[in-house]
């Protein structure tokens, strides 16, 4: 079968990989190449076909592997595995690269709540010496004096930007946005279906009715055509008889018969796999459990308006749980919406008499999720103390809401 690469793609990675392997003088070369973008692009399976157009060997390394229950131990992966790819170089005298698979998944911080790790520090940190000193690269409690072949690196992920900031840096790593416009996806999206028969008119109107799904989207579309034939298989044969049939049979594999690939039929089983992507998009079933559960034996409190609010308010609520009350979740949700910012204040019962409030959370809230986990968190922190929600306007750059969600001792 005959893939399609996009020729941006194999430009990138041809002219990266093949710098690094030359003696440029007075030129500093970035020995990392970024590949990121959205998910299910291809980002993985086109290095693929170009390290195999060039004859390139791979030593890869997974984004699972940066994380382990004893620290130091995925930064001597890295190293291990640069020094083999090196040696592969030295012995059989062609290109090898190495390559890291989402990195961003194993070595980046997306919010508050990711744990920052020892092994996530000195994962970033064994990359940059690397990317410094890519001919000395030397193992824990060994050295070798002996300079290494240059490696080139490739990582991909979706987000960079959750990665470790001076490791990105220009010079480092060399960044290549990977979104495949409309001839790349009809290539790709023809070499998917080459078995299969399609016309290029069909291929072209098959992705023109999906515009927005990603590529991945019409590999899985192909891979679902065959349900049909296998669900009447395990009809024919029976349930209780499919692991007899399919596992060590001596009959062999079954053999299916080309399904349907009409155009027809792909279109209407991608509008049915459209459907279900955008159930999971619009359930979010987990607020409902969660608003469910922060309400249960919680008391409503009346509403009264708050000194310093421009929004309806709820009163002062007399909170001895570290959960909030719906009332207290629904007051976020108003002011996120109305285009504020969320701010939470503590103070005990001695500065409370002078108002000396202290932050106990950022202004910069702005997702209805972070400031409920915030104020939870706040509540069990300070669980003695006032705690009061805020609400600030970022353009005036003024307070529009004050409101005490927790008094000290229940008063």
């Amino acid at each position: 079968m005959s893939y399609y690469i996009a020729p941006s793609f194999l430009d990138k990675l041809a002219v990266h990989i093949t710098k690094n392997f030359l003696n440029l003088p007075g030129i500093r070369v970035p020995l990392i190449l970024g590949i990121h973008g959205r998910k299910g692009e291809g980002k993985s399976f086109q290095c693929e076909l170009v390290f195999e157009k060039m004859g390139i060997e791979v030593t890869l390394i997974s984004g699972g592997e940066l994380e382990s229950p004893d620290a130091g131990d995925p930064a001597r992966l890295i190293r291990l595995r640069y020094r083999e790819t090196a040696e592969l170089i030295k012995v059989r005298g062609k290109m090898c690269v190495l390559m890291i698979n989402d990195l961003d998944a194993g070595a980046g911080r997306f919010d508050e709540g990711t744990q920052y790790t020892v092994n996530t520090q000195l994962v970033n940190a064994t990359l940059m010496n690397i990317a410094d000193n890519p001919t000395d690269v030397q193992l824990p409690g060994s050295y070798d004096s002996n300079p290494l072949c240059r490696v080139p690196i490739i990582v991909t992920g979706n987000d960079f930007s959750t990665l470790y900031a001076p490791l990105i840096r220009d010079g480092r790593m060399e960044k290549f946005y990977w979104e495949p416009n409309r001839d790349d996806k009809v290539g790709i999206v023809g070499g998917i279906f080459a078995p299969d028969g399609l016309s290029q008119r069909e291929i072209d109107q098959l992705v023109d009715t999906f515009p927005h799904q990603s590529i991945d989207f019409f590999s899985a579309l192909r891979s679902r055509i065959y349900d049909e034939q296998i669900r009447e298989f395990i009809h024919q044969i029976g349930f209780e008889n499919v692991s007899l049939r399919v596992v060590n049979s001596l009959e062999g594999p079954p053999a299916f018969k080309k399904p349907d690939f009409t155009l027809s039929h792909l279109i209407e089983s991608g509008k049915f796999m459209v459907g279900e992507q955008k159930r999971v998009e619009t359930s979010h079933l987990v607020d409902e459990y969660n608003r469910l559960n922060r309400g249960k034996g919680y008391q409503a409190a009346s509403p009264s308006p708050s000194p310093v609010a421009e929004i309806p308010v709820s009163k002062p609520v007399v909170n001895q749980s570290t959960h909030l009350t719906l009332e207290t979740q629904e007051q976020v949700r108003q002011i996120l919406a109305q285009g504020y910012k969320i701010g939470i204040e503590h103070v005990d019962e001695r500065r409370f008499r002078t108002g000396s409030w202290q932050s106990c959370g950022s202004l910069n809230i702005d997702a209805h999720s972070d400031a409920i986990s915030m104020l939870e968190s706040c509540l069990t922190e300070y669980s003695g103390e006032y705690v009061r929600l805020v609400g600030v306007d970022p353009q005036a750059k003024r307070r529009v809401v004050e409101t005490i969600i927790q008094r000290p001792n229940g008063k």
